[in-house]
């Protein structure tokens, strides 16, 4: 939908859903209130549904600028079903610039309801443009206090998880407390919130205004609380990858490899390999540069009995810029380069530019299931 600071901004298809739920919901609101609108009312409604996710961006958009300020990158805005999400591709330095980052979004919540509140002061009451800025202030209020609420995914989660790292200077702990709180607070809403609904706590007229059963409320619950569950257990996925990631070298992980010329018939470069205790074959040109990687796949769909008949050549892949990786990366750095140049293997590099190895793409993804499946 456009990039603002350079971030684009995505609609989800789900979007749409929440669109027509929220028109038809506050659609009947409308006819309640301002009967005299008829059959506009429902576009009346469609504006509310479009201003109110516009709220949302602005609460999303506070995120990214302050990811922005601490030179975090964001890779895009998502509007979706339940509100939106910033995709931030780096975890704060510190837990101050954390609780910052988190908190920024629900204080933009606020200042928008303040803002919505002068103006509904500013106009008429029981007017369209008075029922839709009340709409919007109570909107963005509630988006504020259940943002503030302790519970990864949620933005008062990731302020309590910085609050956390703080005592006790473990950024991990931080995020396991915040979680399981998150865990807690999925499985409050799965009960809590249609027992507040049928006892009238949130509203007596609610179930009368929105057309809302029990079967309905208990719907809506599972899915919230099915969401609040599974981000509070995909950030504490993503805390264990990041504090795994560290173990994952592109020294430790390559395989020795010996130069071959291209003319080299397969059985004789495997020869060579297996007297050097090598697994992997490099293609150099007559002066010994590096021209191309042997593919491991290429290699084993040949039959043992063509081998002496088929040379490296016609078995390789030509090194790109992109397919040199230094045997100094690891961590995030190292999967964010093979992820820019997408291969099976690559050439690793000293620094001085001599040949170190290859590194192989299923070495790495082994290397990587293996490092999450152990205990943080």
């Amino acid at each position: 939908m456009g990039r603002p600071f350079g971030v684009p901004v995505y609609v989800a298809p789900s979007w749409f859903l929440v669109a027509a739920l929220i028109t038809w919901v506050f659609g009947g609101q409308l006819d309640r209130v301002l009967p005299e609108l008829g059959g506009v009312r429902y576009l009346v409604s469609l504006f509310f549904a479009v201003a109110f996710y516009a709220s949302v961006l602005v609460h999303e958009l506070a995120h990214t600028v302050a990811a922005l300020r601490f030179k975090l990158p964001v890779r895009r805005i998502q509007l979706q079903f339940f509100g939106g999400v910033s995709e931030i591709e780096k975890e704060s330095e510190t837990p101050g610039r954390e609780f910052v980052l988190a908190f920024v979004g629900p204080l933009l919540s606020l200042v928008l309801a303040g803002v919505f509140y002068a103006g509904m002061r500013a106009v008429e009451p029981g007017t369209v443009p008075g029922v839709l800025l009340a709409g919007l202030m109570i909107s963005n209020l509630i988006v504020a206090a259940f943002n503030l609420l302790p519970g990864l995914p949620l933005d008062g989660g990731r302020m309590l998880r910085a609050v956390v790292w703080k005592i006790t200077g473990k950024p991990m702990s931080g995020t396991v407390a915040a979680a399981w709180v998150g865990r807690a607070l999925a499985i409050s809403v799965l009960i809590g919130l249609p027992l507040l609904n049928q006892s009238g706590a949130l509203g007596g007229e609610a179930q009368d205004i929105g057309g809302m059963d029990t079967v309905t409320d208990a719907l809506l619950a599972a899915i919230l609380a099915a969401i609040i569950w599974t981000g509070a257990g995909n950030s504490l996925r993503m805390a264990r990858l990041r504090q795994h990631l560290p173990e994952l070298r592109a020294r430790a992980l390559t395989r020795r490899a010996v130069p071959v010329e291209t003319s080299t018939p397969l059985s004789e470069a495997l020869r060579r390999a297996n007297d050097a205790g090598a697994r992997a074959l490099v293609v150099v040109d007559a002066d010994g540069d590096p021209m191309a990687v042997v593919r491991e796949a290429a290699i084993v769909g040949v039959p043992e009995h063509r081998r002496p008949w088929v040379t490296v050549s016609g078995l390789a892949q030509d090194i790109t810029e992109g397919m040199r990786v230094s045997a100094e990366l690891a961590g995030e750095e190292l999967l964010d380069t093979l992820r820019a140049t997408p291969a099976t293997e690559y050439l690793v590099i000293e620094d001085s530019g001599e040949i170190y190895g290859v590194l192989s793409a299923a070495d790495v993804e082994r290397a990587f299931v293996k490092a999450m499946a152990r205990p943080s």
